[in-house]
Protein backbone atom coordinates (compact mmCIF):
# COMPACT_ATOMS: atom_id res chain seq x y z
CA UNK A 1 0.00 0.00 0.00
CA UNK A 2 1.49 3.02 -0.87
CA UNK A 3 2.43 5.66 2.03
CA UNK A 4 1.77 2.91 4.47
CA UNK A 5 5.08 3.04 6.18
CA UNK A 6 4.34 6.50 7.23
CA UNK A 7 0.66 4.62 9.45
CA UNK A 8 1.14 5.12 13.19
CA UNK A 9 1.45 1.16 14.70
CA UNK A 10 -2.60 0.21 15.66
CA UNK A 11 -3.10 0.95 19.65
CA UNK A 12 -4.93 -1.83 21.03
CA UNK A 13 -6.27 0.29 24.46
CA UNK A 14 -7.64 3.29 21.30
CA UNK A 15 -7.94 1.16 17.52
CA UNK A 16 -9.98 3.89 16.23
CA UNK A 17 -7.36 6.42 17.43
CA UNK A 18 -10.12 8.82 18.98
CA UNK A 19 -7.44 10.21 21.08
CA UNK A 20 -6.38 12.13 18.12
CA UNK A 21 -9.63 14.12 18.58
CA UNK A 22 -8.42 15.46 21.70
CA UNK A 23 -6.33 18.46 22.33
CA UNK A 24 -3.35 18.36 24.72
CA UNK A 25 -5.70 20.36 27.97
CA UNK A 26 -8.65 17.47 27.37
CA UNK A 27 -5.42 14.77 27.51
CA UNK A 28 -4.57 16.20 30.58
CA UNK A 29 -7.38 16.53 32.71
CA UNK A 30 -7.99 12.67 31.52
CA UNK A 31 -4.54 11.98 32.84
CA UNK A 32 -5.08 14.12 35.94
CA UNK A 33 -8.95 12.13 36.89
CA UNK A 34 -6.78 8.87 35.77
CA UNK A 35 -4.34 9.15 38.16
CA UNK A 36 -6.96 10.57 40.70
CA UNK A 37 -8.58 8.18 40.59
CA UNK A 38 -5.64 4.98 40.42
CA UNK A 39 -4.29 6.53 43.55
CA UNK A 40 -7.67 7.05 45.52
CA UNK A 41 -10.01 4.67 44.65
CA UNK A 42 -9.09 1.54 43.19
CA UNK A 43 -6.84 0.41 45.41
CA UNK A 44 -9.88 0.23 47.99
CA UNK A 45 -13.63 0.21 46.26
CA UNK A 46 -13.52 -4.03 45.99
CA UNK A 47 -13.39 -3.57 49.85
CA UNK A 48 -16.19 -0.23 49.70
CA UNK A 49 -18.28 -2.36 48.13
CA UNK A 50 -17.89 -5.60 49.69
CA UNK A 51 -19.20 -3.78 52.87
CA UNK A 52 -21.49 -1.34 51.85
CA UNK A 53 -20.05 1.92 52.62
CA UNK A 54 -18.13 4.93 51.11
CA UNK A 55 -15.57 6.20 54.00
CA UNK A 56 -14.04 9.23 53.90
CA UNK A 57 -16.74 10.51 51.51
CA UNK A 58 -16.31 14.08 52.47
CA UNK A 59 -12.20 13.97 52.39
CA UNK A 60 -12.77 12.75 48.96
CA UNK A 61 -14.97 15.05 48.08
CA UNK A 62 -12.48 17.46 48.59
CA UNK A 63 -9.80 16.01 46.75
CA UNK A 64 -12.69 15.93 43.89
CA UNK A 65 -12.85 19.64 44.16
CA UNK A 66 -9.33 19.97 44.56
CA UNK A 67 -8.62 18.68 40.93
CA UNK A 68 -11.45 21.28 39.77
CA UNK A 69 -14.12 17.99 38.88
CA UNK A 70 -17.08 19.26 40.28
CA UNK A 71 -19.11 21.28 38.82
CA UNK A 72 -16.41 21.17 36.42
CA UNK A 73 -18.45 21.93 33.37
CA UNK A 74 -19.91 25.79 35.11
CA UNK A 75 -19.04 29.25 34.73
CA UNK A 76 -17.29 31.16 37.81
CA UNK A 77 -17.99 30.48 41.26
CA UNK A 78 -15.26 28.70 41.72
CA UNK A 79 -15.81 26.10 39.08
CA UNK A 80 -13.57 25.14 36.53
CA UNK A 81 -15.59 25.87 33.30
CA UNK A 82 -13.93 23.40 31.69
CA UNK A 83 -15.46 21.82 28.04
CA UNK A 84 -18.33 19.09 27.79
CA UNK A 85 -16.02 17.09 26.09
CA UNK A 86 -13.58 17.65 28.81
CA UNK A 87 -16.55 17.03 31.79
CA UNK A 88 -17.10 13.90 30.29
CA UNK A 89 -13.60 12.60 30.23
CA UNK A 90 -13.60 12.96 33.62
CA UNK A 91 -16.92 11.09 33.71
CA UNK A 92 -15.68 8.20 32.13
CA UNK A 93 -12.25 7.95 33.91
CA UNK A 94 -14.15 8.41 37.28
CA UNK A 95 -16.73 5.21 36.28
CA UNK A 96 -14.14 2.70 34.96
CA UNK A 97 -12.62 3.02 38.89
CA UNK A 98 -16.17 2.83 40.28
CA UNK A 99 -20.26 4.28 39.01
CA UNK A 100 -20.47 5.33 42.42
CA UNK A 101 -17.90 7.73 42.76
CA UNK A 102 -18.65 8.68 39.41
CA UNK A 103 -22.52 9.02 40.59
CA UNK A 104 -20.94 11.54 44.01
CA UNK A 105 -19.81 13.76 41.14
CA UNK A 106 -22.67 13.94 38.88
CA UNK A 107 -24.83 14.53 41.88
CA UNK A 108 -22.68 16.86 43.12
CA UNK A 109 -21.90 19.11 39.55
CA UNK A 110 -24.86 18.12 37.06
CA UNK A 111 -27.32 17.99 39.35
CA UNK A 112 -27.08 20.37 42.69
CA UNK A 113 -24.83 22.95 41.21
CA UNK A 114 -26.01 22.93 37.76
CA UNK A 115 -29.83 23.64 39.42
CA UNK A 116 -28.16 26.56 41.23
CA UNK A 117 -25.90 27.64 38.63
CA UNK A 118 -28.52 27.83 36.05
CA UNK A 119 -31.80 28.77 37.99
CA UNK A 120 -31.17 30.44 41.36
CA UNK A 121 -30.02 33.80 42.42
CA UNK A 122 -27.05 35.37 42.64
CA UNK A 123 -26.79 35.24 46.19
CA UNK A 124 -27.50 31.08 46.19
CA UNK A 125 -24.76 31.09 43.72
CA UNK A 126 -22.33 33.01 45.76
CA UNK A 127 -23.65 31.39 48.77
CA UNK A 128 -23.45 27.39 47.91
CA UNK A 129 -21.62 26.91 44.58
CA UNK A 130 -17.41 28.21 45.63
CA UNK A 131 -17.99 26.04 48.31
CA UNK A 132 -19.66 22.91 46.83
CA UNK A 133 -16.83 23.30 43.70
CA UNK A 134 -14.48 23.09 46.59
CA UNK A 135 -16.10 19.53 48.10
CA UNK A 136 -16.47 22.09 51.53
CA UNK A 137 -19.99 21.28 50.83
CA UNK A 138 -21.68 18.51 49.51
CA UNK A 139 -24.98 18.36 47.54
CA UNK A 140 -28.29 16.01 46.69
CA UNK A 141 -30.66 16.63 44.14
CA UNK A 142 -34.14 15.36 45.14
CA UNK A 143 -37.08 14.17 42.67
CA UNK A 144 -37.63 10.63 42.77
CA UNK A 145 -40.64 9.94 44.89
CA UNK A 146 -41.46 6.66 46.67
CA UNK A 147 -44.39 6.46 44.31
CA UNK A 148 -43.19 8.70 41.59
CA UNK A 149 -40.10 7.81 39.70
CA UNK A 150 -40.49 8.33 35.70
CA UNK A 151 -43.36 10.20 36.55
CA UNK A 152 -42.14 13.39 38.33
CA UNK A 153 -45.11 15.86 37.65
CA UNK A 154 -47.03 13.60 39.90
CA UNK A 155 -44.80 14.29 43.07
CA UNK A 156 -46.67 14.79 46.20
CA UNK A 157 -44.04 17.19 47.75
CA UNK A 158 -45.43 19.83 48.85
CA UNK A 159 -44.27 24.01 49.63
CA UNK A 160 -47.17 26.21 50.58
CA UNK A 161 -46.27 29.81 52.31
CA UNK A 162 -46.83 31.09 55.40
CA UNK A 163 -46.31 34.37 55.37
CA UNK A 164 -43.42 35.19 53.81
CA UNK A 165 -41.61 31.77 54.28
CA UNK A 166 -42.31 28.49 52.78
CA UNK A 167 -43.35 25.10 54.71
CA UNK A 168 -41.90 21.79 52.75
CA UNK A 169 -43.50 18.58 53.71
CA UNK A 170 -42.51 15.48 51.48
CA UNK A 171 -40.52 12.55 50.89
CA UNK A 172 -37.94 11.43 48.16
CA UNK A 173 -36.46 8.23 47.59
CA UNK A 174 -33.23 7.00 46.19
CA UNK A 175 -31.00 10.44 46.77
CA UNK A 176 -27.37 9.98 46.26
CA UNK A 177 -25.08 11.83 49.01
CA UNK A 178 -28.66 12.73 51.10
CA UNK A 179 -27.02 11.38 54.14
CA UNK A 180 -23.57 13.33 53.96
CA UNK A 181 -24.81 16.68 51.89
CA UNK A 182 -25.23 20.01 53.01
CA UNK A 183 -27.36 21.51 50.68
CA UNK A 184 -30.62 19.31 49.07
CA UNK A 185 -32.04 21.17 45.66
CA UNK A 186 -35.40 19.50 46.47
CA UNK A 187 -38.49 19.79 43.78
CA UNK A 188 -41.85 20.60 45.25
CA UNK A 189 -45.20 21.19 44.38
CA UNK A 190 -46.57 24.83 44.92
CA UNK A 191 -49.98 26.82 44.36
CA UNK A 192 -47.74 28.39 41.34
CA UNK A 193 -46.63 24.59 39.76
CA UNK A 194 -43.09 23.10 40.58
CA UNK A 195 -40.81 24.92 42.02
CA UNK A 196 -36.95 24.41 43.50
CA UNK A 197 -35.79 25.11 47.15
CA UNK A 198 -31.99 24.88 48.28
CA UNK A 199 -32.69 23.58 51.19
CA UNK A 200 -29.65 23.27 54.06
CA UNK A 201 -30.08 19.82 55.51
CA UNK A 202 -29.82 21.44 59.21
CA UNK A 203 -33.06 22.43 58.78
CA UNK A 204 -35.57 21.53 61.52
CA UNK A 205 -37.56 18.74 60.20
CA UNK A 206 -35.58 17.49 57.38
CA UNK A 207 -34.02 14.02 57.80
CA UNK A 208 -31.57 12.10 55.08
CA UNK A 209 -32.00 8.24 56.33
CA UNK A 210 -29.36 6.10 54.60
CA UNK A 211 -30.85 3.39 52.35
CA UNK A 212 -29.00 0.32 53.21
CA UNK A 213 -28.85 -3.40 51.77
CA UNK A 214 -28.04 -2.31 47.95
CA UNK A 215 -26.96 -4.66 45.55
CA UNK A 216 -25.69 -2.36 43.32
CA UNK A 217 -23.87 1.18 43.64
CA UNK A 218 -22.76 -0.23 47.03
CA UNK A 219 -19.74 2.58 47.17
CA UNK A 220 -22.06 5.20 47.19
CA UNK A 221 -24.07 7.07 49.69
CA UNK A 222 -28.04 6.41 49.00
CA UNK A 223 -30.83 7.74 51.05
CA UNK A 224 -34.48 8.80 51.37
CA UNK A 225 -35.14 12.54 52.25
CA UNK A 226 -37.86 13.36 54.66
CA UNK A 227 -39.22 17.10 54.89
CA UNK A 228 -41.66 17.03 58.20
CA UNK A 229 -42.75 20.98 58.32
CA UNK A 230 -39.60 22.45 57.02
CA UNK A 231 -39.92 26.09 57.21
CA UNK A 232 -37.83 27.75 54.98
CA UNK A 233 -37.25 31.88 54.05
CA UNK A 234 -38.28 33.12 51.02
CA UNK A 235 -35.15 32.91 49.27
CA UNK A 236 -34.77 29.33 49.59
CA UNK A 237 -36.77 29.15 46.40
CA UNK A 238 -34.74 28.63 42.89
CA UNK A 239 -36.23 31.90 41.54
CA UNK A 240 -35.57 31.63 37.41
CA UNK A 241 -37.85 28.91 36.45
CA UNK A 242 -41.33 27.41 37.71
CA UNK A 243 -42.41 23.69 36.19
CA UNK A 244 -41.03 20.46 34.76
CA UNK A 245 -38.61 22.42 33.04
CA UNK A 246 -36.58 22.96 35.82
CA UNK A 247 -35.47 19.47 36.65
CA UNK A 248 -36.02 17.98 33.45
CA UNK A 249 -33.29 20.20 32.15
CA UNK A 250 -30.74 19.00 35.21
CA UNK A 251 -31.58 15.46 34.34
CA UNK A 252 -30.35 15.75 31.44
CA UNK A 253 -26.93 17.62 31.95
CA UNK A 254 -26.62 14.68 34.35
CA UNK A 255 -27.47 12.28 31.35
CA UNK A 256 -24.75 13.48 29.37
CA UNK A 257 -22.28 12.49 31.68
CA UNK A 258 -23.70 8.72 31.94
CA UNK A 259 -23.15 8.59 28.07
CA UNK A 260 -19.68 8.58 28.83
CA UNK A 261 -19.17 7.11 31.66
CA UNK A 262 -20.90 3.63 31.40
CA UNK A 263 -18.11 3.74 29.02
CA UNK A 264 -15.86 3.81 31.60
CA UNK A 265 -17.18 0.75 33.16
CA UNK A 266 -17.19 -0.69 29.91
CA UNK A 267 -13.29 -0.28 29.70
CA UNK A 268 -12.65 -1.37 32.57
CA UNK A 269 -14.35 -4.99 32.06
CA UNK A 270 -12.53 -5.07 28.36
CA UNK A 271 -9.41 -4.53 29.97
CA UNK A 272 -9.98 -7.13 32.68
CA UNK A 273 -10.97 -9.58 29.91
CA UNK A 274 -8.78 -8.69 27.47
CA UNK A 275 -5.35 -9.33 30.59
CA UNK A 276 -7.11 -12.40 31.23
CA UNK A 277 -7.46 -14.22 28.05
CA UNK A 278 -3.82 -13.39 27.55
CA UNK A 279 -2.80 -15.26 30.61
CA UNK A 280 -5.20 -17.73 31.18
CA UNK A 281 -4.28 -21.48 29.65
CA UNK A 282 -6.74 -23.92 28.66
CA UNK A 283 -6.30 -27.14 26.85
CA UNK A 284 -2.45 -25.69 26.71
CA UNK A 285 -2.11 -22.60 25.16
CA UNK A 286 -3.90 -18.80 26.45
CA UNK A 287 -7.43 -18.96 26.20
CA UNK A 288 -7.47 -15.62 24.04
CA UNK A 289 -5.92 -17.78 21.15
CA UNK A 290 -9.12 -19.41 20.36
CA UNK A 291 -11.35 -18.19 18.00
CA UNK A 292 -14.32 -17.81 20.00
CA UNK A 293 -12.87 -15.98 22.82
CA UNK A 294 -11.05 -13.52 20.17
CA UNK A 295 -14.69 -13.23 18.82
CA UNK A 296 -16.09 -11.57 21.89
CA UNK A 297 -13.28 -9.65 22.15
CA UNK A 298 -13.47 -8.18 18.58
CA UNK A 299 -17.31 -7.20 20.09
CA UNK A 300 -16.53 -5.76 23.10
CA UNK A 301 -14.37 -3.33 21.42
CA UNK A 302 -16.29 -2.52 18.40
CA UNK A 303 -19.17 -1.70 20.91
CA UNK A 304 -17.20 0.16 23.21
CA UNK A 305 -15.30 2.13 20.93
CA UNK A 306 -18.57 2.97 19.04
CA UNK A 307 -19.79 4.38 22.49
CA UNK A 308 -17.15 6.51 23.33
CA UNK A 309 -17.25 8.08 19.67
CA UNK A 310 -20.93 8.30 20.30
CA UNK A 311 -19.99 9.96 23.82
CA UNK A 312 -17.34 12.74 22.27
CA UNK A 313 -19.78 13.59 19.03
CA UNK A 314 -22.65 14.38 21.69
CA UNK A 315 -19.92 16.26 23.66
CA UNK A 316 -19.09 18.28 20.66
CA UNK A 317 -22.76 19.40 20.05
CA UNK A 318 -23.27 20.89 23.96
CA UNK A 319 -19.88 22.84 23.91
CA UNK A 320 -21.58 23.97 20.51
CA UNK A 321 -25.02 24.40 22.15
CA UNK A 322 -26.55 21.94 19.95
CA UNK A 323 -27.08 19.22 21.91
CA UNK A 324 -30.73 18.61 22.18
CA UNK A 325 -32.39 16.47 24.97
CA UNK A 326 -33.64 13.64 22.82
CA UNK A 327 -29.77 12.93 21.46
CA UNK A 328 -28.62 12.65 25.07
CA UNK A 329 -31.57 9.86 25.25
CA UNK A 330 -29.95 8.76 22.32
CA UNK A 331 -26.96 8.53 24.18
CA UNK A 332 -27.69 7.56 27.28
CA UNK A 333 -29.76 4.64 26.19
CA UNK A 334 -27.35 2.99 23.90
CA UNK A 335 -24.12 2.95 25.98
CA UNK A 336 -25.80 2.19 29.35
CA UNK A 337 -26.95 -0.76 27.34
CA UNK A 338 -23.88 -1.92 25.84
CA UNK A 339 -21.77 -1.49 28.68
CA UNK A 340 -23.81 -3.88 30.61
CA UNK A 341 -23.65 -6.32 27.45
CA UNK A 342 -19.60 -5.61 27.72
CA UNK A 343 -19.54 -6.70 31.09
CA UNK A 344 -21.52 -9.89 31.04
CA UNK A 345 -19.34 -10.88 27.83
CA UNK A 346 -16.26 -10.25 29.98
CA UNK A 347 -17.77 -12.24 32.68
CA UNK A 348 -18.06 -15.50 30.77
CA UNK A 349 -14.61 -14.89 29.38
CA UNK A 350 -12.95 -14.80 33.07
CA UNK A 351 -15.28 -18.01 33.93
CA UNK A 352 -15.55 -18.21 37.73
CA UNK A 353 -12.82 -15.50 38.57
CA UNK A 354 -15.64 -13.27 36.71
CA UNK A 355 -18.06 -13.26 40.06
CA UNK A 356 -14.93 -12.65 42.10
CA UNK A 357 -14.29 -9.11 43.49
CA UNK A 358 -10.70 -9.49 42.91
CA UNK A 359 -11.77 -8.21 39.53
CA UNK A 360 -13.71 -5.35 38.55
CA UNK A 361 -16.21 -7.30 36.37
CA UNK A 362 -19.26 -8.49 38.36
CA UNK A 363 -18.85 -5.13 40.45
CA UNK A 364 -19.77 -2.77 37.20
CA UNK A 365 -22.53 -5.21 35.85
CA UNK A 366 -24.23 -4.97 38.89
CA UNK A 367 -23.60 -0.96 39.55
CA UNK A 368 -24.73 -0.78 35.72
CA UNK A 369 -28.18 -1.99 36.54
CA UNK A 370 -28.83 0.99 39.08
CA UNK A 371 -27.01 3.80 35.92
CA UNK A 372 -29.31 1.86 33.54
CA UNK A 373 -32.38 2.99 35.47
CA UNK A 374 -31.84 6.17 36.89
CA UNK A 375 -31.82 9.01 35.60
CA UNK A 376 -34.55 7.66 33.22
CA UNK A 377 -35.22 3.92 32.16
CA UNK A 378 -34.69 2.47 29.03
CA UNK A 379 -38.40 2.37 28.18
CA UNK A 380 -38.80 6.08 29.10
CA UNK A 381 -35.70 6.78 26.59
CA UNK A 382 -37.09 4.97 23.78
CA UNK A 383 -40.68 6.87 24.07
CA UNK A 384 -38.41 9.86 23.87
CA UNK A 385 -37.10 9.02 20.94
CA UNK A 386 -39.87 7.46 19.46
CA UNK A 387 -42.00 10.52 19.96
CA UNK A 388 -39.05 12.11 18.72
CA UNK A 389 -39.16 10.01 15.04
CA UNK A 390 -42.72 9.70 14.95
CA UNK A 391 -44.37 12.98 15.88
CA UNK A 392 -46.73 10.91 18.38
CA UNK A 393 -46.88 11.14 22.56
CA UNK A 394 -46.78 7.48 23.33
CA UNK A 395 -46.15 8.18 27.30
CA UNK A 396 -49.93 8.31 28.16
Amino acid sequence: MSGSSKLPPFDPADPLGLDDLLEPEDLGIRDTVRSWAADRVLPYVAEWYETGELPGIRELARELGGIGALGMSLEGYGCAGASAVQYGLACLELEAADSGIRSLVSVQGSLAMYAIHRFGSEEQKRHWLPRMAAGEVIGCFGLTEPDHGSDPASMRTYAKRDGTDWILNGRKMWITNGSVAGVAVVWAQTEDGIRGFAVPTDSRGFSAPEIKHKWSLRASVTSELVMDDVRLPADAVLPEVTGLRGPLSCLSHARYGIVWGAMGAARSCFEAAVDYAKSREQFGRPIGGFQLTQAKLADMAVELHKGILLAHHLGRRMDAGRLRPEQVSFGKLNNVREAIEICRTARTILGANGISLEYPVMRHATNLESVLTYEGTVEMHQLVLGKALTGLDAFR
